[in-house]
């Protein structure tokens, strides 16, 4: 089984980029399922639900989020009518939505998706790695085939929770830095692992943002807009090939893919 990992999605920048590029993916690896981080995009900053309705008509089959959850207020329909759309496991008992989920997509194997977030330098949510540990066991009770985002800052935080798993998921994809790594592996144990899987939008800014503004905001420590960057557009995620079996990943590769430029006019 082949599954497409997309890096966050920023904006409409990286909307257009899904909804050009994800069918022409999922063609040309016979990608099976398509799971996309979407906490940034809607203007670059959370998620709503015409939004996440126009990412799943492009072909994502999971939006995953983080830490930028809560900052449209529709979210909450999501959170409690989208069995698609899953909100960081680790926020406490009682908290609305889903952490994880087993999909069962016609004529493949079932597939549980994991969504964790880190504390390192970040808000200080449940422990992500006891609570791993659970939703792992309890997800290996329906299927082997297992995909955790980890939402997280620190690459130390990303790597030990992936090490820790290592043989019990098929694989773990860390969001949030917005800057792809290099460092795609398959661990001893079958797991998949990179730290992060990239920006799907603007690579002629800062994480997808405008660049004066950020320079003024270091420069001067004084509050700027920082609209959505549109210039020099990437998708950037990963492929994972999975054994339908054994749930233990035999392939595993970066993805970099540019949306074409409009013609000049």
């Amino acid at each position: 089984m082949n599954i497409l990992f997309i890096g966050d999605i920023v904006g409409e920048p990286g909307r257009r980029a899904v909804a050009h590029l994800v069918p022409q993916l999922r063609a040309r690896h016979a990608v099976s399922v398509v799971i996309a981080n979407g906490e940034n995009a809607a203007g670059g900053s959370g998620i709503t639900p015409p939004v996440a309705q126009e990412i799943y008509h492009a072909g994502v089959d999971v939006i995953t989020t983080g830490d930028h959850l809560w900052d449209q207020k529709e979210v909450s329909a999501l959170l409690d009518n989208e069995s698609r759309f899953l909100r960081p496991a680790n926020y406490p008992p009682g908290t609305a939505g889903q952490g994880s989920r087993v999909f069962r997509l016609e004529n493949l194997p079932p597939v549980a998706v994991l969504n964790l977030q880190g504390r390192v330098f970040m808000a200080d949510l449940d422990n992500p790695f006891p609570c791993a540990q659970a939703e792992v066991a309890r997800l290996q009770t329906e299927t082997p085939i297992i995909v955790v985002d980890f939402h997280a800052e620190a690459t130390s935080e990303k790597i030990a929770l992936a090490r820790m798993l290592d043989g019990r998921v098929s694989a773990v994809v860390g969001t949030h830095t917005h800057v792809q790594t290099a460092d795609e592996q398959i661990f001893p144990g079958g797991t998949a692992f990179l730290c992060d899987a990239g920006c799907t939008g603007s690579q002629e800014s800062v994480l997808g943002r405008e660049i004066e503004p950020i320079i003024k905001r270091f420069l001067t420590c004084t509050p700027q807009r920082f609209p959505v960057a549109r210039r020099r557009v990437q998708l950037q995620g990963v492929l994972l090939t999975i054994d339908d079996v054994s749930g233990k990943s035999v392939n595993i590769r970066r993805l970099v893919e540019p949306l074409p430029e409009p013609p000049n006019p």
